[in-house]
């Protein structure tokens, strides 16, 4: 019980944090932006770094600062709410498999194996490219090819986990299937999947960004840090600013989430690991 109650402890705090995070990325950054990010002014174009534009302006004029601060809310909220989908699909997905067995594994695993054989990226090109140029198709094009990992990975924990007594004891006490996942199951691996999902998020924002950049993604006049690599590539030599800002722009926010996601490990994996201690010691083994 105790340690449940810390895991809903770090839970809380992990939640609380994101929400600051978006509001950080959705309210207040965009407020901190000196123009209009979509004003266009010829006359301004193509300044260097300095002066009222602070980090230059692009081929239309328009404020490179303001559209770095303005493209991280959709280049960030983009990236969670795909990782989101992912994770929610492949482990529901997994569960699914795992719990109940028989045709609903063989058939999701088989599916999964079908994706699993290209790679990833690749994979999410291709079905961009299905369904056209725009930021809600690039999230289905990666989620789409992502869930794989999440199915496989709750799958595994949930075999391990429904031998278990107390398992057992909820189906024996009457329990339904839905009530020993949600209630009993996923609760004890949440914490797994939570550690793999933050260790993602890095490689997802890759990802939207490398999609933009070959115009899969974003479309103009979105500010959206891959799709401003595309429009800045043409003229790297004429104005290189307008593809070093937002590559250390993903590049920052890349080494963010990865130092988080350490974190994340860090904080939950030895609470799993204390736990397996304690239960080994009370066995005695």
């Amino acid at each position: 019980m105790e340690q449940h109650l810390s895991h809903n402890k770090v839970y809380l705090l992990l939640g609380a944090g994101l929400a600051a995070f978006i509001l950080l990325i959705k309210v207040i950054l965009p407020l901190l932006a000196p123009h209009d990010p979509n004003a266009v002014n010829v006359a301004d174009a193509l300044q260097g770094p300095g002066g009222e534009y602070l980090f230059g302006t692009d081929r239309l004029g328009r404020c490179v600062l303001s559209r770095i601060l303005f493209g991280a809310a959709t280049s960030v909220t983009t990236t969670l709410l795909i990782v989101f989908v992912t994770v929610v699909t492949g482990a529901c997905l997994g569960l699914l498999a795992g719990y109940f067995g028989g045709i609903a594994n063989s058939v999701i695993m088989r599916i999964a194996d079908v994706f699993l054989a290209f790679p990833n990226l690749i994979l999410a090109i291709a079905v961009a490219g299905i369904l056209g140029h725009g930021l809600f198709n690039t999230g289905l094009a990666i989620a789409s090819t992502a869930w794989t990992k999440y199915a496989r990975l709750v799958r595994g924990l949930t075999l391990k986990e429904k031998t278990k007594n107390y398992i057992l004891a909820a189906e024996l006490s009457g329990a339904g299937a839905v009530k020993s996942i949600t209630k009993y199951l996923l609760p004890n691996i949440l914490s797994q999947i939570i550690v793999v999902a933050a260790a993602d998020i890095g490689g997802v924002l890759l990802s939207v960004a490398g999609l933009s950049f070959l115009g899969l993604g974003a479309q103009p006049p979105t500010s959206e840090w891959g799709y401003m690599l595309y429009e800045g590539k043409s003229l790297l030599q004429q104005a290189p600013w307008l593809t070093i800002f937002p590559g250390v722009s993903i590049l920052l926010t890349v080494c963010l989430f990865n130092f988080v996601s350490d974190f994340i490990r860090n904080v939950l994996d030895p609470m799993d690991q204390t736990a397996k201690g304690s239960l080994y010691s009370e066995k005695g083994i």
